[in-house]
């Protein structure tokens, strides 16, 4: 555009502030900057997407996508940890006081799409602690919490019906809530709890909506 008969002609390229845009936007520096903002952000913004939609639950896959867009950034940046290592500091914060949750390791644990494809998935600290301080947490009753420990074993050796063609099949093609449904009877305790975990959202932007449309139902002047 700044470099158009048409920007050439309008008489807001003869001003200050037109100048000053063209000679920014002309500038290599900008340019770079702009590549380098790309390379970081479009990976980010993908996490967000799925984070903030509400076509399906994504509590079984925000631990999974923010593993990716980090690789993804790193990638972009051929393994140069110097030009990336102040803005995945950023990202660490957010992730760690925001998104970085038992319930995230947990239903990362619980996805089949993803445990059956790693196989050191069961040895991960991290998401093995979250799965267990989620039982915990989630299911009161010690006995409860034994059934869904021994019954967890099944899950992983991919046992019976977890480990049926159907259920391979559709480990990929279906959300993980209907594959808990589909598959997971044989371990009753254990499938009502990763159906509780899986069906989550990662988003109050629905409740956000449903308080302001309360807000105009219930408001000084309507009570």
């Amino acid at each position: 555009m700044f470099t158009s008969n048409e920007w050439t002609l309008n008489k807001l390229s003869k001003e200050p502030k037109g100048k000053e845009a063209a000679k920014v936007v002309l500038m290599p520096s900008f340019w770079n900057s702009v590549v380098y903002t790309l390379k970081v952000m479009a990976p980010l913004v993908k996490v967000l997407r799925l984070v903030d939609g509400e076509r399906k639950p994504a509590m079984g896959y925000i631990y999974e996508a923010m593993d990716k867009a980090k690789e993804t950034i790193i990638k972009s940046f051929n393994n140069n940890e110097s030009k990336y290592k102040d803005v995945f500091a950023i990202i660490d914060k957010r992730w760690n006081c925001q998104l970085h949750r038992p319930l995230h390791a947990a239903a990362h644990f619980l996805n089949p799409e993803f445990f059956y494809d790693n196989t050191d998935l069961e040895f991960d600290f991290e998401v093995t602690n979250g799965l267990f301080e989620c039982i915990k947490k989630l299911i009161p009753q010690f006995d409860v919490q034994q059934k869904i420990l021994t019954e967890l074993h099944l899950y992983k050796i991919g046992a019976d019906h977890f480990g049926s063609d159907f259920a391979m099949a559709q480990r990929k093609t279906h959300s993980p809530t209907y594959w808990w449904r589909m598959f997971g009877s044989q371990t009753p305790n254990l499938q009502k709890l990763a159906i509780k975990i899986l069906s989550l959202t990662c988003s109050a932007s629905g409740c956000e909506r449903n308080w302001s449309v309360f807000e105009q139902i219930h408001s000084k002047k309507k009570k």
